[in-house]
């Protein structure tokens, strides 16, 4: 068995990628549309926005809130306890390996994007990776919106490229404003992490007492000669 700190290899991907469109058949996806339900999240590239998400929220999200999300309104039926443990293990390890470049080696971190080609040339998907990235803040909402401006600014070129306002906006822009907005997210990414990443960081720090607790019977620190517990205790 692999580390759960080891990088997913192209096989794994691909494995985990598939495994993600092929367990919504189209019987299934047409069901869960006409209730107004979520597929949930279908390609390795969304996976991996979402997760990067997930690992720079303002909060520490554990996995039983995040993994229903990842599954959408009808959990996956597993052949076998053996499948549950290799999918879920690919996608753990997937997380793991966002956390270690993000704290780590911050300036190596790069969005998932996929990729396709037309007619010789290659073109970033780089919607779905957002898509994802929002689908994670959804689940923190409220702390991520507390970070007020700077949040705001750090998320415009995610918040572009992932929500159906943002779409119309990229329908206008040049090829340049486009690729000029699409490099914008790593940055965004790395600084939206270091920045909850610090806050968390101050929030964990223990209270240290300045100065030794006053007992029930000492001499009250007010200086009016009568005990604490009958003096400022009150």
């Amino acid at each position: 068995m692999k580390s759960l700190s080891e990088l997913l290899d192209d096989e794994e991907l691909t494995r985990l990628d598939d495994f993600l469109l092929d367990r919504i058949d189209d019987e299934t996806g047409d069901r869960i549309a006409t209730a107004g339900g979520d597929e949930g999240i279908l390609d390795v590239s969304e996976l991996d926005g979402f997760l990067t998400a997930i690992v720079s929220s303002p909060n520490v999200i554990v996995p039983s809130r995040w993994v229903p999300a990842v599954w959408g309104a009808e959990g996956p039926i597993w052949g076998s306890a053996d499948q549950f443990q290799e999918i879920f293990g690919l996608i753990i390890r997937h997380q793991n390996s966002i956390v270690e470049t993000l704290l780590d080696d911050p300036d190596a971190f790069e969005p998932m994007f996929g990729e396709r080609e037309v007619e010789g040339k290659t073109y970033f998907i780089v919607n779905e990776w957002c898509h994802g990235y929002m689908r994670g803040i959804a689940l923190d909402e409220q702390a991520w919106c507390a970070g007020g401006g700077d949040i705001e600014k750090l998320l415009q070129p995610i918040e572009l490229w992932g929500t159906e306002e943002g779409w119309r906006k990229i329908d206008v822009m040049s090829d340049a404003e486009q690729e000029r907005e699409r490099n914008a997210i790593a940055h965004s990414v790395r600084a939206l992490h270091k920045y909850w990443l610090e806050r968390r960081a101050l929030q964990s720090t223990p209270i240290r007492r300045a100065a030794a607790k006053v007992g029930r019977n000492d001499p009250c620190p007010c200086g009016s000669g009568k005990k604490y517990k009958h003096c400022c205790l009150q």
